[in-house]
């Protein structure tokens, strides 16, 4: 009698199974599932922090390291302690001025609204606009900035509180220094502990390409946040320095604006110019006109000179697929959405041509249906030797 016994497509197809399952039972208790989920990260989410540190000061850590000849404690050492001096900079001069001018721009709203109203007046009589025309503009952008304000004096408590919290959240804050450190130290161990597991659990040819596609892709995001984030600290100084050279109010606080959504690619100028503008706005409204021209050739300088000359090429997507990842990650997952969102579409657009490419290539076409050439023939063996 014939026993029946379970083979690698059954095994297959079961998981496909129970995979479809899980899968209607996390739609169908969305909720749970996202409960579940935000317990375990909030567990994790030291650890979380501690790989966010050590990925961005993976590249000062391996630059020191090759300038002192392999010392890699002593270059880990060295990122860190520059690191915790830009921090400690920023935390001692732009936090204190960016809260200065927050309540400055609070406690003087009212000011500024009415000298807007009376600029805004001023020029409608000179330019012969209705005023029913203006007076209805000028009461909806008043209304707009009183909820602004209002807003802003409700969470500044708030804000206040969760200062405290982060002050009282210095645990969390030293376990992922500590462990960030362990990470850059055992780097090397721990990339050979992750190729272990990957050539034991799949075949060799998967766990090859698995590498590969790994390996490309810590390519991509290194070469793009890093990138993005020098040429938007360099955008946020040009910005200060600038709007101090024309004499505009709030530099600090504008600048910041302007160099933090300077990160967000495409949308990233106008998401920061315009809250920029309406403040500016508010203060005097020929500086926010000036400011305006003076950011859209900032921008412009920073897309086509200094962007391309920062980042290259490091994503290889064009601007219709920028703009699909920025919308599709940002509704996903936020602002870190909207910034991660561009370098992991680059590497699924990777992944994808060359999975196209090589199915193309087994049908013998290419990407436009033609006929593939044919393979040069084999080089003709060699003579005999005299000797034959």
């Amino acid at each position: 009698m014939n026993h029946w016994r379970p083979n690698q497509r059954f095994f297959s197809n079961l998981a496909v199974v129970i995979i479809g399952i899980l899968f209607y039972l996390a739609v169908s208790h969305l909720d749970l599932v996202a409960g579940a989920l935000g317990g375990i990260v909030q567990v994790l989410l030291p650890f979380i922090w501690a790989f966010v540190i050590a990925y961005l000061l993976d590249g000062p850590v391996r630059w020191f390291e090759k300038k002192l000849h392999g010392r890699r404690v002593l270059a880990i050492f060295i990122s860190y302690v520059l690191a915790l001096a830009v921090l400690a900079m920023l935390l001692s001069f732009v936090i204190p001025q960016l809260i200065q001018s927050i309540r400055m721009l609070v406690d003087n709203a009212t000011m500024y609204l009415n000298n807007l109203t009376r600029f805004v007046n001023e020029w409608t009589e000179r330019l012969g606009i209705d005023p029913e025309v203006a007076s209805s503009m000028m009461i909806s952008y008043t209304d707009l900035m009183n909820q602004a304000t209002q807003l802003l004096t409700r969470f500044m408590p708030q804000i206040l509180n969760y200062g405290m919290a982060l002050g009282s959240g210095v645990v969390s804050a030293l376990t992922a220094v500590i462990a960030s450190i362990y990470m850059l130290m055992d780097k090397h161990k721990l990339l050979a502990q992750l190729h272990k597991i990957t050539y034991a659990f799949l075949p060799l040819p998967k766990a090859r390409r698995t590498l590969e596609v790994c390996s490309h892709a810590n390519g991509v995001f290194t070469g793009f946040i890093n990138g993005k984030i020098i040429d938007s600290a360099i955008i946020g100084v040009i910005c200060f320095v600038g709007m101090n050279l024309f004499r505009m109010p709030f530099a600090l606080l504008v600048s910041v604006i302007v160099g933090v959504t300077n990160v967000i690619p495409f949308f990233g100028p106008f998401i920061g110019a315009i809250p920029s503008i309406m403040i500016l706005l508010m203060a005097d409204p020929i500086k926010a006109l000036e400011f305006a021209i003076f950011v859209l050739a900032l921008q412009q300088f920073d897309g086509n000179i200094l962007g391309p000359k920062i980042l290259g090429d490091s994503t290889g997507l064009s601007a219709m697929w920028v703009l699909v990842a920025i919308i599709v990650g940002g509704g996903l997952f936020g602002f870190a959405g909207m910034v991660v969102g561009v370098p992991a579409f680059a590497v699924l657009y990777s992944l994808t041509s060359d999975f196209l490419a090589g199915r193309l290539k087994a049908k013998g076409i290419d990407a436009n249906g033609d006929p593939l050439p044919a393979a040069p023939a084999q080089a003709e063996q060699a003579p005999a030797s005299d000797g034959e």
